[in-house]
């Protein structure tokens, strides 16, 4: 879908910074800060988009960046929505096509592609739809522009299909070097599902992009003082929903640097089950197997943390 040109915009709209989208973007890179500079420095050629945290994580070898702006609706309907943000993603997607090869990528993390997953979440007075919206109008312009299958996820999606049934589909899960580590592209080149924008067939050097917009969820992340990333595996399984432990929460054991692993989180209803409760059965779940389990972390800041940061670093920008 188009949107107007900037020159279009009703500034009175775009001027109002009560409706907000925050974009988490994952990208298949930590280790080399020459082509997180890049990434960066084009994320800041509109200043009216801030990042507002990132979380490089060197043994994943995957870099998550979180954005904000306003967003501003177009139309009577509320169907044709306009944010900078989606102009800065298309920069950054560029500039990380343009400095990773896919192919000589290893990580002790998932992923499919150079740019693994952006998902929108509204803030403040943005709506669901308007994030989907925005979602989708991105996923067009990341495959025509980049040649990149994309697969669109949550509100995003006709159905609402969620993030990790097309991963599990994709074979997202499932290591292909040395048993606990992702490395190069070896599945086939060509999808044998089509995707919902750009080709079914694959670059290796790019891979496929997941694209969609969501209410907000937590990432909480809890170090386990143990190499045995197996017993990790059957941990986050008896946590998570789908293994028949908490609700509302998925999990990954992963290994996480030469001594330990780590049972990554998503809380998808934050307010209900929160960190404290996975944390305590992280912690039961460990101590029956022997192992030390460390405080767990958030890898990005709460909602309200992020509104204010951005609220500051936009004023700042026009001071």
């Amino acid at each position: 879908m188009e949107l107007s040109p900037r020159s279009k915009i009703n500034k009175k709209g775009a001027g109002n910074h009560s409706a907000l989208l925050c974009c988490k973007l994952f990208i298949s890179e930590s280790r080399n800060s020459a082509i997180l500079d890049a990434i960066e420095t084009a994320a800041r050629r509109d200043p009216e988009t801030v990042i507002v945290n990132k979380f490089p994580d060197r043994a994943y070898n995957r870099i998550r960046y979180t954005l904000v702006s306003y967003v501003v609706a177009l139309d009577s309907t509320g169907t044709a929505i306009y944010s900078p943000l989606r102009q800065t993603v298309v920069a950054m997607a560029e500039a990380a096509y343009a400095a990773i090869n896919l192919e000589q990528h290893s990580g002790t993390h998932p992923r499919l592609g150079v740019v693994d997953e952006i998902v929108f979440h509204p803030l403040g007075r943005a709506s669901l739809d308007e994030a989907a919206c925005l979602s989708k109008g991105l996923a067009a312009d990341i495959a025509a522009r980049f040649q990149v299958p994309v697969f669109l996820f949550g509100a995003a999606h006709p159905t609402g299909k969620a993030l990790d049934t097309i991963r599990r589909e994709l074979g997202y899960y499932r290591p292909n070097f040395t048993g606990s580590q992702w490395a190069g592209w070896t599945m086939p080149e060509t999808l044998s599902e089509n995707p919902d924008e750009g080709p079914a067939h694959v670059s290796r050097t790019r891979g496929i992009a997941m694209i969609g917009a969501r209410q907000w969820v937590g990432l909480y992340n809890i170090p386990i003082v143990s190499t045995d990333v197996s017993a990790a595996r059957k941990i986050a399984r008896m946590v998570s929903a789908r293994g028949g432990g908490l609700p509302t929460v998925q999990t990954l054991g992963l290994v996480h640097g030469e001594d330990s692993t780590e049972i990554a989180c998503m809380l998808l209803e934050p307010n209900q089950i929160g960190a404290d409760q996975v944390q305590n059965r992280v912690e039961m779940l460990a101590a029956e197997q022997g192992f030390d389990v460390e405080k767990g972390y958030f890898t990005d800041f709460s909602p309200e943390m992020i509104v204010e940061k951005y609220t500051n670093l936009i004023s700042g920008n026009r001071d």
